[in-house]
């Protein structure tokens, strides 16, 4: 499964991530790597969560990316 995540840095330079469409899922890490495998572990942590407690699991996201010139 694939979920978006946004990734952005604070002030203090840690960066911070969450995933729109698990409500509550984020995560952060001293460095971006850091913090998407960390939020990797909160969503799989989260799915189980949803599927032990019979709750639906947000369907996966499809996003594609379009260039424009400037």
């Amino acid at each position: 499964m694939k979920f978006k995540v946004l990734v952005q840095p604070d002030e203090d330079g840690v960066f911070v991530v969450e995933c729109p469409s698990l409500p509550g899922c984020i995560s952060q890490g001293a460095t971006r790597a850091e913090a998407l495998s960390n939020i990797r572990d909160a969503i799989g942590g989260y799915v189980e969560s949803l599927t032990k407690h019979g709750e639906p699991v947000p369907l996966p996201i499809t996003e594609e990316v379009v260039e424009v010139g400037a």
